[in-house]
């Protein structure tokens, strides 16, 4: 099975299917799944656009109202999950997951789900350890606090994600889990990214909950974006118990933009005996059931149960009559039901209505598969609160004062960074601003149509088979992925500079774009201010740098 894996979507929902389509052509292979790692922009109007964190001048409408609207239809079956640049009060509709539009799957705060065999769960948001212990609580219209704290990982997810029992073959995460970029080519990575390196040496980037869930999951692929750079890794697992050791096969990607590697087709085993279509897993739904009393909609701070000898019951895991239960409550169907509704009125371009205030809205399809499963609606209990009880209350201070409530009190990570800081001044850290990038090919003349042979995608699609031990200390075992597969080639010399503002190339131009560079002069060093830009940032760990304010990830 051929599975085509995306970074960061940011909208650019006909790009990327022009992508798959024009690699399908030329490898004569068929694409039978998409997804998409976050950022995914699932925007349907002017409201939607107002429940993003994202500057205004970066507020566009992109192409997903199209496929919302049915002007367009998916041409693959799309699974994907929240990042950080979202239309919240879209994804707040689908707790549990749902459909965006006909053939466009979202798995909700935390979900697993099956297609032919194969089992994906992923987890939206990125990790802010100030907002962690919260429950689901914002309501939209959002304050400036709301707006970034209705995207950050809570643990009543992770202590969900963490009952699973039965092996994962694929999992989602925006942010990557802490510590995985040992186990791939490091020092590529801080080529690349050289304003990462002091994270990567302290082993501070990266999200502590993935890294925990990358702990006990174990799935064989592992699947992240955030940080618009390809990057792969395989890490192997201490073996659990007699069991054989488990191997899990990492990769990031990019964005969507012209020459930057955001897209991977991956071969996966088919599996023949299983079901053709999108399946509900009787597991995680029986995970949901027991924990559905857990659940809070408040901002106060909540705990899991331990087995601490404080708790009756710590352990929520499904018993295969857990399982049958659930089959039944579905009636003994677990295809999920093409059951899309539009509960909003779609952006209309000959009809625009730039005032139009974000919306809420319950969704038919959460509210349809609660009342099988007997479980909350969690968004709509936020809303029955009413608009006072309902939304955090503002403290005054707006974006500034974000950084400062991350060291509110400790975390229960030992190894949380959200309170750190640098030698350097927080307001002139030097990190690139993935939004505000210069675009230009190298020096040349070489026309469009020239460009299209010159692409280069692999033969067989396929990472790489493990070694038998790799960790940080076995730098040498360290596996590439094959040549990237994505939408434009490499810039031939000559080609002439242009600019783009993060946006990717028209809809004709998918074999031929301009490439991007940054900005900065990247062969400064971080600390030398005589040659790099001063961009304003609050904070310098990079998870509270890039996550919010300037809409980096």
């Amino acid at each position: 099975m051929k599975i085509a894996v995306e970074g960061c979507c940011h909208g650019e929902l006909d790009k990327i299917y022009e992508t798959i389509e024009y690699l399908e052509k030329k490898e004569a292979v068929k694409v039978d799944l998409l997804l998409c790692c976050g950022d995914f922009q699932a925007v349907r109007n002017e409201g939607d656009m107002k429940c993003m964190a994202v500057p205004a001048k970066y507020r566009m409408m992109q192409t997903f109202y199209k496929y919302y609207s049915g002007e367009k239809k998916a041409p693959v079956l799309t699974i994907f999950i929240g990042g950080n640049h979202e239309a919240s009060n879209h994804l707040q509709e689908l707790p549990y997951g749902g459909w965006v539009a006909p053939n466009i799957y979202y798995l909700g705060y935390a979900g697993v789900v099956r297609y032919k065999g194969i089992r994906i769960g992923g987890l939206s948001g990125i990790f802010k350890s100030h907002d962690y212990r919260k429950g689901h609580h914002e309501f939209p219209p959002y304050n400036p606090e709301t707006l970034r704290s209705v995207y950050h990982i809570r643990n009543i997810e992770v202590f969900k994600l963490k009952q699973i029992q039965m092996p994962i073959d694929i999992f989602l995460s925006h942010d990557w889990p802490q510590g995985i970029y040992h186990y791939g080519n490091t020092e590529e990575l801080l080529r690349k990214k050289k304003f990462l390196r002091e994270e990567v040496e302290t082993n501070t980037l990266g999200s502590p909950a993935a890294k925990e869930l990358l702990a006990h999951l174990q799935p064989s692929y592992w699947f992240s974006a955030h940080l618009h750079v390809k990057f792969a890794a395989v890490m192997q697992h201490p073996p659990k118990g007699n069991a054989a050791p488990r191997v899990t096969k990492f990769l990031s990607l990019d964005k969507c933009l012209p020459y930057r590697e955001f897209l991977q087709i991956v071969d996966i085993p088919d599996r023949p005996s299983s079901s053709e279509g999108l399946e509900y897993d009787p597991e995680w739904f029986a995970v949901l059931k027991a924990t559905n009393s857990l659940q809070s909609t408040t901002p106060q701070r909540w705990n899991p149960p331990e087995n601490n000898g404080l708790h009756e019951r710590w352990d929520f895991g499904a018993s295969e009559t857990d399982m049958m239960q659930v089959v039944e409550d579905l009636s003994g169907e677990l295809g999920i039901p093409d059951n899309f509704s539009q509960t909003v009125p779609p952006y209309d371009p000959s009809n625009p209505q730039p005032n139009a205030s974000p919306s809420y809205n319950t969704n038919p399809q959460t509210t349809e598969l609660c009342a099988k499963l007997g479980l909350t609606d969690i968004y709509s209990k936020v809303g029955q609160r009413g608009d006072d009880m309902g939304r955090s209350q503002s403290k005054g201070e707006g974006e500034d004062d974000e950084e400062n409530e991350s060291v509110d009190e400790p975390s229960e990570y030992p190894t949380d960074t959200s309170g750190l800081s640098s030698s350097y001044n927080p307001d002139e850290i030097t990190i690139e601003d993935e939004w505000e990038e210069d675009e230009g090919g190298e020096e040349g003349g070489e026309s469009k149509a020239n460009l299209t042979s010159d692409i280069h995608t692999p033969s067989r699609m396929v990472l790489p088979e493990p070694k038998s031990v790799v960790s940080p200390s076995h730098p040498s075992l360290l596996m590439n992925l094959p040549p990237p597969s994505h939408s434009t080639p490499k810039a031939a010399p000559g080609q002439s500079e242009a600019r783009q503002e993060g946006q990717c190339d028209g809809t004709d131009e998918v074999t031929a774009a301009r490439t991007l560079k940054r900005s900065s002069n990247e062969s400064s060093k971080t600390g030398n201010r005589g040659t790099t830009p001063r961009i304003k940032r609050r904070n310098q760990v990079i998870y509270q740098s890039m996550d919010d304010d300037e809409c980096e990830g």
